[in-house]
């Protein structure tokens, strides 16, 4: 077998492996987000009210505003679903504007591991995440 032919073989491989991770992603986040969508209908349901929604800077340093309203999945105010059913991890670029203007966060496909592949070890289902939040009620 050529250089070449080795080459293209590992590439092609590489291929295979990088579409199956991301069916697989796209598998878990449509499960995900099923799953936040019924966490939405029983929020809504149990009255539990959505408040204003902040992100956090990269340095962890700064909060800014953001124009979502929903409701935080961990303490720590690192993730959110907003009333839509979209997921949100709350972080921002340090911006000294921001500090008065507010930031814009774009939704993220959700996992079905909150914080997976995280430093902290502090990994959660985002089904255990959705149940505790339900628990706490307005009161979390």
């Amino acid at each position: 077998m050529t250089d070449s032919a080795w080459s293209d073989e590992r590439g092609e491989a590489a291929l295979r492996k990088a579409d199956a991770l991301a069916r697989r992603e796209a598998g878990e986040s449509r499960q995900a987000a099923e799953l936040i969508k019924q966490f939405v209908a029983d929020a809504v349901a149990a009255g539990i009210t959505p408040e204003p929604l902040s992100a956090r800077s990269y340095d962890g340093n700064s909060r800014y505003r953001t124009n979502l309203t929903g409701w935080y999945l961990k303490q720590n105010h690192s993730v959110a679903v907003d009333a839509d059913g979209n997921f949100y991890v709350l972080t921002a670029p340090p911006r000294f504007m921001s500090r008065f203007t507010g930031t814009t966060v774009e939704p993220s496909p959700p996992p079905l591991e909150l914080g997976k592949g995280g430093r902290d070890g502090e990994s959660m289902p985002i089904a255990t995440a959705l149940e505790k939040r339900l628990d706490g009620g307005n009161d979390w």
